[in-house]
């Protein structure tokens, strides 16, 4: 049996209320972070660089909706990529301040 707000036979319930849940949740989770508190993530791999022209929050949201053409263009234009060894030495230099928000697995993040 369907549950309320479960998105299954509740017809108030569709694709928009979960993309403003989780903008509303992605909001929430934003923060600034200095680069050297994210070295473990950016050891497995997990840090994504979103360009400075960029929301990051509807990067988020699109990545919690798997949109997956979204992102095969952001990333053929380079406005989403993983951040290369050059950047995350240089941002450890001088320990950058960054924007980020966790969208597991992957948390993203832009220069301030």
């Amino acid at each position: 049996m369907a549950e309320p707000g479960d998105g299954v036979g509740n017809p108030g319930f569709d694709g928009n209320d979960r993309e403003t849940l989780l903008r509303t949740e992605y909001h929430k989770q934003t923060a600034r972070i200095r680069w050297h508190e994210l070295q473990t993530w950016y050891a497995r791999g997990s840090v994504i660089r979103v360009d400075g022209t960029m929301n990051l929050v509807e990067v988020a949201v699109q990545l919690g909706l798997d949109n997956a053409a979204r992102f095969e263009q952001w990333i053929s234009e380079g406005s989403v990529a993983p951040v290369s060894d050059d950047q995350a030495l240089a941002w450890y230099e001088v320990n950058e301040e960054l924007w980020a928000v966790v969208a597991a697995p992957w948390v993203l993040v832009q220069q301030c």
